[in-house]
């Protein structure tokens, strides 16, 4: 299921109207400092997770990316944003390799623990490590939604892992026309 502002399970944002979205501030992959208020007048179309994830992250950014090319020229109205939840290896160096893999227009974003927490925070995001044995190396559990934020900054949708691009696509779609 979609979850759309207009639906009765995202009252105010979603199920038992919790609000999501709020200010972050973050570091671009050129280094420089970028907040929830530089997105104003786009679309932001935001995914939490990590580069050295084996599974979920890189599905949802090849579905982005795939919806953003479905979309044609609106997709220029849409920020795609990726933010890491795993900020002590995903710095602006390995996020900008990481997002050209997928498409160029995604915009990676990291920053120090705590404003990574901070931006995870206002937008309900789980995410915890684990070291699985016999490993060295941790992975982060976190949960895996795609936010569709307006061009003021207002959450608009949660879009569930999973979803196809072609539906993606029509979803955004639908919410740029319907709250434009």
């Amino acid at each position: 299921a979609l979850f759309g502002a207009n639906s009765p399970q995202a009252a105010g944002g979603v199920a038992g109207g919790l609000a999501l979205g709020g200010p972050f501030t973050l570091v671009d992959t050129q280094g420089r400092t970028v907040t929830d208020r530089s997105f104003r007048g786009r679309w932001m179309l935001m995914y939490f997770g990590y580069t050295s994830c084996p599974d979920v992250c890189p599905t949802e950014l090849q579905t982005v990316a795939s919806a953003l090319d479905r979309l044609g020229p609106a997709a220029a109205r849409i920020a795609p944003v990726f933010i890491t939840i795993d900020p002590a290896r995903d710095t602006p160096t390995v996020l900008s390799h990481y997002t050209k893999l997928f498409d160029s227009r995604l915009i990676g974003l990291t920053g120090s623990a705590a404003e990574v927490d901070a931006a995870a925070r206002a937008y309900r995001v789980y995410h915890a490590k684990v070291t699985p044995p016999p490993r060295e190396s941790y992975l982060v559990n976190h949960s895996s939604f795609l936010y569709l934020m307006d061009p003021n900054g207002r959450f608009r949708a949660l879009y569930p892992p999973g979803l196809s691009a072609e539906a993606l696509a029509t979803e955004i779609k639908r919410q740029m026309t319907t709250n434009s």
